[in-house]
């Protein structure tokens, strides 16, 4: 005869309750196929989209979804950075009145010393203003920013720039004015300052000695000929001046 089972007793004996949690989804994806999206990835260290294209193109049945899954969990799918504001898609805002779009750039000096110019451009009236800097980043853009202000006959309602990090959230939070970015794929959002970017160097930086010094004292003579002298075609030969004097 069978030893008779003790009664349990609170907080003496505990059942241990194993988990209702399938061993296998029933949807879950084959280890071959695990395998062919993280060889497909590594390969040529392309997106997403396109393993699960060249996959689909050799028969391979996944989603979409399921290769951007598997490459997060095994760490290879580049997550956005918190810092990055969203790529702002809305249409180019008009350039109505002086200030109303102000595009910002720099020109990267690499030789024989790295140093930076920082551009700015008023779409409406063409004024510009340019200054050197010995590191690009933030803090240099917003000392920038506030120089060329001072030195603006107009105030400044709407900055635009590219996705560099000297444009990048801090900047965004901290400049006073609105800021947008140029959008994704869109290289002609800040056509009027890079033209003005090829215009200083050819005529204002060529022929000037590579250096910090030169480039600044060069640009101080050249930027009132510039605003104030120069006729421009698209203004119907009128100086920056002559136009933001009428408005």
């Amino acid at each position: 005869m069978g030893k008779k089972a003790e009664p349990l007793r609170r907080g003496s004996l505990q059942i241990p309750t194993k988990s209702s949690r399938p061993k296998r989804h029933p949807k879950q994806l084959s280890s071959e196929v695990i395998e062919a999206i993280i060889t497909k990835r590594l390969a040529r260290n392309r997106c997403a989209e396109v393993v699960h294209y060249e996959l689909t193109q050799q028969g391979v049945v996944v989603s979409l979804s399921s290769v951007k899954r598997v490459l997060k969990r095994y760490r290879l799918l580049k997550e956005r950075s918190p810092w990055k504001r969203p790529h702002d898609a809305t249409i180019r805002p008009e350039a109505v009145a002086p200030g109303s779009l102000v595009e910002i750039d720099t020109i990267h000096i690499v030789r024989p010393k790295r140093f930076y110019v920082y551009t700015i451009l008023d779409v409406y009236s063409r004024w510009a203003h340019a200054e050197v800097f010995q590191k690009v980043g933030v803090t240099s853009t917003l000392a920038f920013v506030t120089t060329a202000q001072q030195q603006s006959p107009f105030s400044f309602s709407l900055l635009q720039s590219d996705h560099g990090s000297e444009f990048a959230h801090g900047f965004t939070l901290g400049v006073g004015v609105a800021h947008r970015h140029t959008r994704v794929r869109t290289p002609n959002d800040n056509a009027h300052l890079e033209r003005f970017n090829r215009t200083v160097q050819e005529e204002c930086l060529y022929h000037v000695g590579p250096t910090p010094q030169r480039y600044q004292a060069a640009l101080d003579a050249y930027l009132p000929y510039y605003n104030n002298e120069r006729s421009h075609l698209s203004l119907n030969f009128r100086t920056p001046r002559e136009v933001f004097t009428s408005y």
